[in-house]
């Protein structure tokens, strides 16, 4: 199911994004495998950003590492900040900006699929000070 090259497997993809994710200090990024529970994609890539600005520049970021990868077939949200979903065929990512994240809870529709294992710094993780109201996933 892939959409530029045959080269690079949907995880490696899926790795790769959140690794892009995490330089640009996105909060909490999370890899849900959704292989054999849908038929539009294998993985999504699920993170935070702490303002309009930085959703933008964490979306920006991940796009332009995957870019020999993938291309991005779809792009919504640049202009607001707030969710951010790019969707590179086999794997989608949803930047969002704070409680947005709880508001839709990605996380939660897809609670029963595994999480790909992935290191995130401690100062990524989310703790109660990160946002106004916590987060819950």
């Amino acid at each position: 199911m892939t959409n530029a090259t045959e080269d690079y497997s949907s995880e490696q993809v899926a790795r790769t994004i959140a690794a892009a994710a995490i330089d640009k200090k996105a909060i909490e990024p999370v890899i849900i495998d959704v292989r054999g529970k849908c038929d539009y994609a294998d993985y999504l890539v699920v993170c935070s950003g702490r303002s309009d600005r930085h959703v933008d520049g964490i979306a920006t970021g991940i796009d332009n590492e995957v870019v020999d990868m993938r291309t991005c077939i779809s792009t919504e949200g640049m202009a607001n900040g707030q969710w951010v979903l790019l969707d590179y065929g086999d794997v989608i990512v949803h930047v969002f900006n704070g409680q947005k994240r709880n508001e839709y809870n990605i996380e939660g529709l897809w609670k029963d699929a595994e999480r790909i294992q992935i290191d995130v710094p401690p100062e990524l993780r989310l703790t109660d000070e990160s946002y106004d109201e916590p987060l819950q996933f």
